[in-house]
């Protein structure tokens, strides 16, 4: 009877030290699982390579596979933020060219025909009831800005008059008349008018557009880039929280059998189960992530209008190489000072405010012109001769054409030269003072604006 009590003792000892041997070998290959699962996509070698993880069809989905270049190059053409500020250089050399258009020659004239009857008052009408006049006129003119703030105008008039009047010399008379008229500024508006002012400004602005364009540029790639890597890994947390949960699960598939063994206390289960209902979260919050994080880089780099924009998945296939560099901390200051488009910007606006101060102390100045006209007229036509002094009969006609009566004109044989010098001030503040006022405190904002840019 002892001996047999002895004997099950000592199959029972046997079996506890075999399960206690069991039961660390299980936990060490466990752990080394775990381990092998979590690193077995990590490469160590020169460089750190993250872990890159292939996306797969869902359903019915296409897949849109891209590396990162690939992704730079399509928000380059089908950005929209790129696409609304490439037209802004567009626009800027539209002003460019509107303000330039103040120095385009304008072409006048104008054609006119005059008839009237007036009713004799006068003994000297001959006896008639009525006067008739008429009158063909016509006028051709020129006139422009000079870029050096002077302005000039050529004109050329020519009529022909017929009348019933007795006393008159041509009938019909003709008669052409040639002027010229230059002003030029010699204190206010001479190096710079108002039209130079905004020449200038619409050139320092298209030289902002370009700015902006290229800060959307550089913003819009650095954007794509974070976008890209963001994605990318998310779909490898996703994985990595994928493979978490299936070692939960197995853990408590281990935990189960612990259990009905009778190693392991009932109360432990609960344990793993609450690990896997976290694991299971974490994957779904993961796989939406990825859908987030889909989202931000199709709006980036994809069309809006294009068929399948909502419904494309995209996946990324580079793989995320980190590199240890030492940084310069003078260089890339110096260079952030030079590179950065925002202090650019503002730079390119204290330009602005220096040309509005140049232009407001010009203003100030006194409105000193100088004037010169000449004109040139010639008449022409039938010449009566009447017998008598007061309109006796006509006894002689000289006809002259009209080709010679312009020629006169323009032989200038009747000159006329007129030279002036106009001068014009305001007594007390004028708007060039306080324009003047507001473009400096300008500036000075412009500066401190720099300042702490650059901080």
């Amino acid at each position: 009877m002892i001996g047999e009590v002895s004997r099950r003792w000592f199959a029972l000892g046997v079996v506890a030290v075999s399960l206690l041997c069991v039961m660390p070998a299980s936990g060490q290959t466990l752990a080394r699982s775990e381990l092998s699962s979590v690193l077995g996509g990590v490469r160590l070698s020169e460089d750190l390579v993250l872990p890159r993880v292939e996306a797969g069809q869902m359903g019915n989905q296409s897949v849109l596979r891209l590396s990162l270049d690939e992704a730079v190059e399509m928000a380059l053409e089908q950005n929209l933020d790129i696409r609304v500020q490439r037209l802004s250089p567009l626009i800027q050399d539209l002003s460019i060219l509107d303000v330039r258009s103040a120095w385009v020659p304008t072409f006048n004239t104008t054609l006119q025909n005059n008839s009237q009857v007036f009713p004799s008052t006068s003994q000297l009408s001959g006896g008639l009831n009525q006067i008739n006049t008429d009158t063909l006129q016509n006028t051709v003119g020129i006139n422009q800005l000079t870029p050096w703030g002077g302005n000039y105008s050529v004109n050329w008039n020519g009529n022909r008059q017929s009348t019933s009047s007795f006393f008159t010399s041509f009938n019909p008379a003709l008669r052409s008349t040639v002027s010229v008229q230059y002003v030029q500024p010699l204190l206010r508006n001479l190096k710079i008018d108002n039209v130079r002012q905004r020449l200038q400004i619409s050139r320092t602005n298209r030289d902002i557009s370009d700015i902006q364009l290229r800060d959307t540029i550089v913003s819009t790639i650095r954007q794509v880039k974070n976008a890209y890597w963001e994605l990318s890994a998310a779909i490898a947390t996703f994985a990595v929280q994928q493979q978490s949960l299936e070692l939960a699960e197995e853990s408590l598939r281990n935990n189960r059998i612990r259990v009905e063994v009778g190693t392991m206390a009932p109360i432990d289960i609960v344990e793993a189960e609450a690990e896997v209902a976290r694991n299971e979260e974490a994957t779904i919050v993961a796989e939406a992530l990825i859908e987030d994080n889909e989202d931000v880089l199709r709006t980036l780099i994809m069309e809006p209008s294009t068929p399948n924009f909502w419904s494309v998945r995209l996946e990324p296939t580079d793989t995320a190489r980190l590199h240890a560099g030492e940084i310069n901390i003078d260089a890339a200051v110096a260079n952030a000072l030079s590179q950065r488009t925002d202090i650019t910007q503002i730079r390119r606006n204290l330009d602005n405010a220096e040309t509005n101060i140049r232009y407001y102390e010009n203003q100030r100045l006194p409105d000193l012109n100088f004037q010169l006209n000449y004109s040139a007229t010639a008449a022409g036509g039938t010449k009566l001769t009447r017998e008598g002094m007061f309109g006796g009969d006509v006894i002689g006609r000289t006809d002259s054409s009209f080709g010679s009566v312009l020629r006169s004109a323009l032989g200038s044989d009747f000159p006329t030269w007129t030279f002036a010098m106009t001068l014009s001030y305001p007594l007390g503040t004028s708007t060039a003072d306080a324009n003047l006022a507001r473009s400096r405190l300008e500036r000075t904002q412009t500066e401190v604006r720099i300042r702490t840019a650059e901080l």
